[in-house]
């Protein structure tokens, strides 16, 4: 295909496939004449990739030419093309060097150790994490890293999927891209759930109709107190029998008016 029928399947203007081949992103179609190239189904493909890990991923051009580069490698082991994808999209780390941030560094080898994960402690990610745990800490929320353990239980289920999904693949094209993909988009794709998740528990704490209409009235705990009103209001006078029905009648009252109060659409009614 011409550059503008693969700008055209592809959704990428030509001016931006033209600075992408410039800068070694995309290979070189192959020439039909001195001013005109052809293009295969590949390069769509590698277009498409390119522009979902800018886009989605939000990789710079300098790490997709990275990560490129790895899965062009033949001789890059796909561990070695799932870690420079990974890299890819660890956030640099501005923490200055202090106490508090070897302290932190300490705690994240600490985690790789008690939970046996082979990981380089001087990795991107771990520097990332004790940036991370540092930067709690001077916010004032320190105890936000008790829960470390709980995301780590978390993620390993995660990981494993992801692993799962690439050693579906068979061909080496396939599965270095897939490991790619699984690292970048999944990453955005994991993000994305953990949002929503967030909004539906804390609808469902604070501002689900049981959580705004308060604890409602067990069904029959109205007797009981009106019941003792009633030995009260009874004094001497009358029998057992009547005070009871008193009672009785008055806890019946206070129950409808808990049922009642609790099926009323303006109460507990979460806004549109």
């Amino acid at each position: 295909m011409r550059i503008g029928e693969l700008s055209r399947r592809s959704g990428v203007p030509v001016p931006t496939i033209k600075y992408y081949l410039r800068e070694g992103l995309l290979s070189a179609g192959e020439l039909t004449s001195p001013n005109q190239a052809h293009y295969s189904t590949g390069h769509e493909r590698r277009l498409r990739l390119i522009r979902a890990l800018l886009d989605v991923g939000g990789l710079s051009l300098a790490a997709i030419g990275e990560v490129l580069e790895a899965m062009d490698d033949p001789e890059q082991p796909v561990h070695k093309v799932l870690g420079v994808a990974a890299d890819g999209v660890t956030p640099a780390g501005e923490e200055g060097a202090g106490p508090e941030l070897e302290d932190a560094r300490e705690e994240v080898a600490e985690l790789l150790r008690r939970r046996d994960w082979q990981a380089d402690e001087r990795s991107p990610a771990a520097e990332s994490l004790a940036g991370v745990l540092s930067a709690l800490r001077r916010a004032g929320h320190g105890g936000y890293i008790d829960l470390l353990d709980v995301y780590a239980d978390a993620a390993e289920p995660v990981a494993r999927a992801d692993l799962d999904y690439v050693q579906r693949r068979v061909a080496r094209e396939d599965l270095v891209e897939s490991v790619v993909v699984g690292t970048v988009l999944g990453e955005a794709m994991f993000g994305a759930l953990r949002r929503l998740a967030h909004i539906d528990v804390s609808f469902r704490r604070f501002e689900s109709p049981q959580y705004l209409s308060g604890p409602v009235e067990r069904e029959g705990s109205g007797a009981e107190d009106g019941g003792e009103g009633g030995d009260e209001r009874g004094g001497g006078g009358g029998g057992e029998e009547r005070k009871g029905g008193a009672g009785a009648d008055t806890g019946a009252d206070a129950g409808a008016d808990a049922h009642a109060h609790a099926g009323d659409p303006e109460v507990g009614t979460p806004e549109a």
